[in-house]
């Protein structure tokens, strides 16, 4: 057993843990870190002494040892093995986590995204050897105006929050050309991701909140009564965060353009109505679209994000370079504004991300206009059939009917002495990762849950029985609350300081320095 196992109190830790002989429990296996397994000499492949050379690093050259471990090829394949065995993941149940829309990605588009000319392409190679790289771009890129009823696409902005700030540097430079650029004040409502104010200010503006009203939703005469001279845009998420469609969203758009500003739409939850609403008819002067999580390219875990920006003919003209143009021979890549265009500047290097183009493109063409529709129609489905199948058991933080995600407040288990929390941890116990926790700001101990439309009617169920029979344990059973602060039980890990380990983490593996012998 390691001496972190040891540090933390062994493979299942604290009273009543089971313990083996080797720390092990079955087919999950205890083992200690990189390393502590680490040995000097030991090396998974022979390299060539390296031929000796004028030192050229100026005198910076490294005068220690690296500090990597010495591992056998072995060693590397089971410690990375025996991780991924630890991680829970789309592929092994449903991820039930609100406002990020985890949900199967399609293997033939990870096949497409490998093809040779896709997987191996350069964004430094002569244009004349990238046209079918440029045309699928090209191609994605019109699909994308076309389902969202915009004029223009920003390709490049590498992830949403990288959107949101295309978004707002587009509003601002347009701003500038009208000589409005006193307009400082950006509205955003409480229940926003945290991302929106965080770009304003970026951006260097000041973020005015905007409340909710008693059904979630934008307060109208709230937003009304913060317009000003001084306002050069409202971000608004729709559907929003509380997982609730903005019914007064053209309204909201008539009322921030007739007082000079710009409707920024966070896209984020665009599966609930990709094939259904066009975003450009509601008013909307642009949005960004995750394309790791409406059209299936890989989500979370470090991989790269793609969150290209649509934009209104009003903003068209200041979106960033580079675009794909068709020119006499063919497809080739402007570097710099032209005629009518008067671009911001460039967001990043080279043209976006390829692998998630060629992902999101083969997901498109492989639905379909009809299945699309279907994806947010049946996204929609899943998410009330959770908010009815829960809603006598949890408390819906708000009436009615939902979008893509059913959102719970902690009511439920008031008086319980149970938080949260601890129903999340629970939830882990049971095999399933838990919903997204105190999310949004604005319920009390929220739990939020999309589904997606990739989940069958059998796990969804499975997964309501298992919410179900928590809540009424927190309920009702005379050891709950000891029973719930003691979970997670059959984890590799139990229940850490997770407050201690934001504020103070331990970064960097240091070997321990044995003692001294007293003389």
């Amino acid at each position: 057993m390691s001496e972190w196992s040891k540090a933390i109190g062994g493979f299942t830790g604290g009273k009543g843990a089971v313990e083996t002989t080797s720390g092990n429990r079955g087919l999950q296996i205890e083992e200690p870190l990189i390393f502590e397994q680490g040995q000097d000499g030991r090396c998974g492949v022979d390299l060539p002494a390296l031929p000796k050379s004028a030192e050229r690093l100026g005198g910076l050259a490294r005068k220690g040892a690296i500090g990597l471990p010495g591992l056998s090829e072995p060693q590397v394949v089971r410690h990375y093995t025996r991780l991924s065995q630890k991680n829970y993941a789309i592929d092994a149940g449903l991820y039930p986590l609100g406002s990020c829309t985890m949900k199967h990605n399609p293997r033939l588009n990870e096949k497409m995204a490998r093809l040779p000319g896709f997987g191996d392409v350069h964004p430094l190679q002569p244009v004349s050897t990238v046209q079918g790289a440029l045309e699928l771009i090209d191609t994605l890129a019109h699909w994308l105006k076309i389902m969202t009823g915009m004029p223009a696409v920003a390709m490049s902005p590498a992830a949403g929050a990288h959107g949101e700030l295309c978004g707002m540097l587009c509003i601002r430079a347009a701003h500038i050309a009208r000589k409005q650029d006193h307009r400082r004040r950006v509205l955003v409502p409480e229940s926003a991701h945290g991302t929106n104010p965080a770009t304003a200010a970026v951006c260097g503006y000041t973020v005015d909140s905007i409340p909710a009203d008693a059904e979630g939703r934008v307060d109208l005469a709230a937003f009304k009564a913060k317009l000003g001279p001084d306002v050069a845009a409202i971000m608004l998420t729709n559907p929003n965060t509380c997982g609730l469609f903005e019914r007064d969203i053209i309204e909201i758009a008539k009322a921030i353009h007739g007082a000079g500003g710009y409707f920024y739409c966070d896209g984020a939850n665009f599966n609930a109505i990709v094939g259904r609403v066009r975003p450009g008819d509601l008013g909307i002067d642009c949005m960004h679209i995750n394309l790791h999580k409406t059209f299936s390219t890989p989500h979370g875990g470090g991989g790269p994000g793609a969150g290209p920006v649509v934009l209104s003919a009003a903003l068209a003209p200041f979106a960033p370079v580079p675009w794909v143009v068709h020119g006499k021979d063919g497809y080739a890549v402007a570097e710099q504004s032209g005629a009518g265009n008067e671009a911001f500047g460039r967001l990043k290097a080279f043209h976006g991300q390829m692998g998630m183009f060629v992902r999101a493109l083969a997901y498109m063409m492989s639905h379909g206009a009809d299945g699309l529709r279907q994806v947010a129609e049946d996204a929609v489905l899943n998410a009330n059939y959770l908010m009815a199948r829960l809603k006598d058991d949890l408390t819906p933080a708000f009436p009615g009917p939902t979008m893509h995600e059913a959102l719970f407040d902690d009511r439920f288990l008031k008086d319980t002495g149970v938080t949260t929390l601890d129903f999340a941890k629970a939830l882990i116990d049971e095999g399933y990762h838990p919903m997204t926790m105190y999310f949004p700001l604005v319920v009390h101990g929220a739990l939020l849950i999309e589904p997606t439309e990739t989940e069958s009617r059998e796990s969804l169920d499975q997964f309501i029985e298992v919410c179900s029979a928590l809540a009424r344990r927190a309920k009702t059973a005379n050891d709950a609350q000891a029973w719930f602060h003691d979970a997670p039980r059959y984890t590799p890990r139990r229940r850490l300081d997770e407050t201690a380990a934001a504020r103070k983490p331990v970064l960097r593996w240091k070997p321990e320095v044995p003692a001294k012998a007293a003389e």
